[in-house]
């Protein structure tokens, strides 16, 4: 399982076009660019990260600005409700498309209301276990969770997002029941799984750092293992 962030314009095509073709008159005043997971979320490090690059290409100011909720659909209908002038944009991931076929009367059309403009990035999900769980291995999970059906929890980021679709899919493959914590943003769901509250999480592997699957990510205190990668996803092999 992957996800693919891209960048996109609200409004119409005539503004793309203007952005495209380096108009002198674009842009006539600074820039937003709004993305729905919150702080240190993969859509926000990649927003702040190209903010400062559009700044100087464009002389003028591009900010970054976190509006998480809602299952990520938040974000998307902030944007959707501002001046289509190019002025907003809007960095969201492959919830763009699947929250259209997830959740009814939606406040905005995923693809009539937005122009893409540009992929970003594209990574792994990964599944990780809080240490003090015991879990060693995917195995270990499957057979913790089978030996009491229901009782396991797992968290996400918000119901409909794709930590939240990953993780059913992996209950569904393996014949696991367990139960569901959402979330607001993925960094309070890994806090939840370091802290025990939840047992297991499948997240972007950039939300944990340079640390090789298979291996122990570092967020417990004094350099001590808090969570284990538990397994890679097959985009990574």
């Amino acid at each position: 399982m992957s996800t693919r962030m891209v960048l996109g314009l609200v409004g119409l095509v005539c503004s793309l076009v203007v952005m495209l073709q380096g108009s002198a008159e674009y842009p006539a005043k600074p820039v937003r660019i709004i993305e729905p997971f919150g702080a240190g979320g993969g859509p926000d490090i990649i927003a702040r990260a190209i903010s400062p690059k559009l700044t100087a290409l464009w002389g003028q100011p591009v900010t970054v600005e976190n509006h998480p909720g809602a299952g990520s659909t938040a974000a998307p209908a902030l944007v959707a409700q501002l001046p289509a002038d190019g002025h907003t944009l809007l960095v969201n991931t492959s919830a763009q498309a699947y929250s259209a076929a997830l959740l009814k009367n939606l406040p905005y059309d995923p693809l009539n209301d937005f122009i893409p403009v540009a992929p970003l990035t594209s990574q792994p999900y990964v599944l990780v276990v809080g240490t003090s769980s015991g879990i060693a291995s995917v195995r270990d999970l499957i057979a913790a969770a089978k030996a009491k059906p229901g009782e396991l929890k797992f968290g996400s980021a918000g119901i409909g997002t794709g930590t939240h679709l990953g993780a059913e899919k992996f209950n569904l493959a393996t014949g696991i029941k367990a139960v569901h914590v959402p979330g607001i943003t993925t960094p309070e769901a890994i806090a939840d799984t370091v802290a025990g509250r939840t047992t297991y999480l499948i997240t972007p592997i950039s939300y944990l750092g340079r640390h090789p699957c298979g291996q122990a990510a570092r967020f417990g205190r004094n350099d001590q293992p808090a969570l284990t990668v538990a397994i890679r996803s097959a985009h990574d092999r």
